[in-house]
């Protein structure tokens, strides 16, 4: 049986991009009834680019979506009946746009005193850069993620997705299921901000500790963990690469055994972690050495069953055939507007034994302007006039 914890519960979602329709597609997955606001043009993602089409079918199953003019006056009336009716409201519009239109969380709470207003910003909503649009590459920046990625040698460097926009999507939703908790318990209405520095700081948590700890900041090292070794080292095998770990006292003369190089651990370069990490190149040849003539596979199955710490480095084409995804059933099937199917990763939790198969579709831009408007109490002469006037849009 799939749990739908969020049944009954409505959430509007004027989100565009990742972060915002992000959460509201776990909400979806979680069984909520998620409105899609839209502008008569679309979200940005239904540009065409390959990027925005991959964005709008990972964030947006399974929701309804309207278009309506905003800044119509009559397109802001039918919002704030829908606001009436919602338990959530989530949106990342650029700072103060919501507010401008007339659809702040004051307001929204004028109109509906039990709903939960949550708003992703770049950079927060307190500090001198309030005002500033902000996207994920920005937060990797400023957050200091990019200083500590990439090689010694070389410049910073992005992180290889737009991890921030995925990890902020994650934390909102759990902000946003804390305040439906707080509500229906205790009463409480909270007004939800989460920003994207301060969730790019957040995946840092560790590092700032330590930072603070040493007063040392952290450097690039490549794929190196400062401080341990062997630990997220890089090694190259006969057929592609693997990282391990094996920096412990009890690791690493279990690790010397395995590869058959005992005496290394006894080795004064490698006797201990101090050892090992100041002579660290030195350690990474005598691994590369001891495991270059096995395959990554060879490799994962030697050190594995040995208790080690081991992953190959995979394509995605090796990880959606990974026997370890496939058993978990770790992607699931979208449907496009258009009919076609496409492969999409789920939640990565599960609630009860099974996981939720559920194939939900992308919804055309307006596709549901009418039966949305409708619910909200419009007649449909009003629509025909909403319509025709430019301030509603529904799909044909």
């Amino acid at each position: 049986m799939i749990h739908s914890p969020l049944e009954g519960i409505r959430v509007l979602d004027f989100g565009q991009f990742v972060a915002a329709p992000g959460a509201s597609q776990a909400l979806v997955d979680l069984g909520a009834d998620v409105i899609k606001v839209e502008p008569l043009q679309g979200d940005w993602v239904r540009t065409g680019t390959s990027f925005g089409e991959a964005i709008l079918r990972t964030y947006n199953r399974g929701k309804r979506s309207i278009a309506v003019d905003l800044k119509d006056p009559r397109g802001l009336e039918l919002a704030e009946r829908l606001i009436a009716d919602a338990d959530v409201l989530i949106q990342n519009m650029r700072p103060g746009a919501m507010a401008a239109l007339g659809l702040g969380p004051e307001r929204a709470r004028e109109l509906n005193p039990r709903i939960i207003y949550a708003t992703v910003s770049g950079f927060g909503l307190r500090g001198p850069s309030r005002h500033r649009p902000g996207l994920d590459i920005a937060a990797q920046a400023e957050s200091g993620l990019m200083s500590i990625t990439g090689t010694a040698d070389g410049p910073p460097l992005k992180v290889g997705t737009t991890i921030v926009d995925a990890a902020a999507a994650h934390v909102l939703t759990e902000a946003v299921l804390a305040a439906l908790l707080d509500r229906e318990r205790f009463g409480r209405v909270a007004t939800v901000e989460v920003s994207l520095l301060e969730v790019a700081l957040h995946l840092q948590s560790s590092d700032w500790t330590g930072h603070s700890i040493t007063g040392t900041a952290p450097r690039r090292r490549g794929n190196a963990q400062p401080g341990v070794a062997p630990a997220a080292d890089l090694i190259e095998t006969a057929d592609g690469h693997i990282v391990l770990s094996g920096y412990s006292a009890h690791h690493w003369p279990r690790l010397c055994e395995v590869l058959g190089r005992p005496e290394l651990a006894t080795d004064p370069r490698f006797v201990d972690n101090d050892a090992r990490v100041a002579h660290r190149d030195e350690l990474l040849r005598e691994l590369s050495s001891a495991l270059s003539g096995r395959t990554s596979e060879e490799c994962v199955q030697l050190l594995s069953t040995n208790g080690l710490v081991v992953g190959a480095v995979r394509t995605y084409d090796q990880v959606r055939a990974s026997e370890d995804v496939v058993a978990g059933e770790m992607f699931t099937s979208g449907e496009h507007f258009d009919g076609s199917s496409f492969d999409v990763v789920r939640l990565p939790f599960r609630l009860g034994a099974d996981a939720d198969r559920s194939v939900r579709r992308v919804p055309r831009l307006g596709e549901h302007s009418i039966s949305v408007a409708t619910e909200a109490g419009y007649s449909a002469a009003e629509l025909d006039s909403l319509e025709q006037d430019g301030v509603l849009r529904r799909d044909l």
